[in-house]
């Protein structure tokens, strides 16, 4: 099939392509095989992308919490960065939040690497379970050891 074709040859020519076909219902001509697969590949864009993030995010929770003396602005801005992409992240996909509650404390080993990377201290330093909620964690008044909050977060 011509679509199939162009899939491999022209990707971005293939998706102008499908979506004339998806546009005029011309059901026969779409090359569903790799439309089935591109749509799959999204779902799953989206899911890496939240653990990444989340990550990322408890990572400089821990660096925050385990280094004062090294607290920076860009430590700052990207706890909040973090925090307003997930959020985003959320409000485009709403069906992600229940994966957010599955994946938490599994994507703390995330950040727990990211922690011992970046700032050299030893694994036992940092706790072996999160020591933060997932309310606490997208709170955005939430910062370990400055200014503790409630766990219903805001």
């Amino acid at each position: 099939m011509y679509t199939s074709h162009l899939y491999e040859t022209d990707f971005y020519d293939w998706t102008r392509k499908q979506v004339s076909l998806l546009k005029t219902q011309q059901w026969e001509q779409l090359d569903t095989v790799n439309l089935i697969e591109e749509i799959e590949t999204l779902g799953r864009r989206e899911r890496q992308e939240l653990r990444n993030r989340l990550g990322v995010l408890l990572g400089h929770l821990l660096k925050w919490q385990f280094q004062p003396e090294k607290r920076s602005n860009s430590w700052l801005g990207t706890i909040r960065e973090q925090r307003v992409q997930i959020k985003l992240l959320l409000q485009d996909s709403p069906s992600l939040k229940p994966y957010l509650d599955e994946v938490f404390f599994n994507v703390y080993e995330l950040g727990w690497a990211l922690a011992i990377r970046e700032t050299e201290l030893g694994e036992n330093v940092f706790p072996e379970i999160c020591p933060y909620t997932l309310d606490q964690t997208l709170n955005s008044k939430f910062l370990p050891n400055v200014n503790q909050v409630d766990e219903q977060g805001e």
